[in-house]
């Protein structure tokens, strides 16, 4: 036999469910807002469960054990980098700017005799070394009238240094000198009344100029003897 249900009773349960539904709708998203308040938290990881807590400190453990273990010994320089970092700080602590020979300067830049004397003279003995005053290039080597012989030198300013009357050279064109190079050999060839070295210094433009304020300017006093 069929078994009828009032309608009064359909309708009450349609009303039961569908409030239910919207009743669970409405807890879903009352936890998940709850939830994104306690991401943003500072104060909420006490809220954490224990095993989210767990699960962090795993996470945590895994990275650290990833770390390479090369970065987890003591750090030291390589060899190689030490060594080209003596280099560079030698050169940087090198002089550039020397003496070219030990004598004392005996003559000065100026009028002398009559005649410009473009240069200032150090009197020295015979075959001793002439030391490149400057870092620089050769740019001429060999017999010049007056001189005997010179060597011309692009120092590392721009200027041109010239040294006269040696004896013998020992640089040829195109070689590169560091300050405190020899170079050559003091004489008296060309015109010289005894064993000295001549030198000069020409600017970009050719002309002379004293040696004496620009060797000063570079932090060397030739005036004083080193004997």
């Amino acid at each position: 036999m069929p078994v009828t249900v009032p309608l009064s009773r359909l309708r009450g349960t349609g009303r039961y469910r569908s409030v239910a539904t919207r009743a669970a709708a409405v807890t879903a998203v009352v936890g998940a807002t709850l939830t994104a308040l306690a991401a943003t938290d500072p104060h909420a990881t006490h809220e954490l469960a224990g095993d989210s807590v767990a699960n962090a400190a795993q996470i945590d453990g895994a990275f650290t054990a990833f770390t390479p273990r090369e970065a987890q010994m003591p750090q030291v320089v390589p060899q190689p980098v030490l060594d080209f970092l003596d280099g560079l700080h030698a050169e940087q602590a090198r002089p550039k700017t020397v003496r070219p020979v030990a004598g004392p300067l005996t003559s000065g830049f100026g009028i002398r005799w009559g005649a410009m004397h473009a240069g200032i003279d150090f009197g020295e003995g015979f075959g001793a070394p002439i030391h490149a005053i400057t870092d620089g290039t050769v740019i001429e080597a060999g017999p010049a009238s007056g001189f005997g012989l010179w060597v011309r030198v692009l120092q590392d300013d721009g200027t041109i240094g010239v040294y006269g009357h040696m004896q013998d050279i020992l640089v040829q064109v195109g070689q590169q000198l560091r300050a405190g190079d020899i170079l050559a050999t003091v004489g008296s060839r060309g015109y010289s009344t005894g064993p000295h070295l001549h030198y000069e210094v020409h600017t970009g433009g050719g002309a002379p100029v004293d040696p004496l304020p620009y060797l000063a300017g570079r932090g060397m006093d030739v005036a004083m003897s080193t004997d």
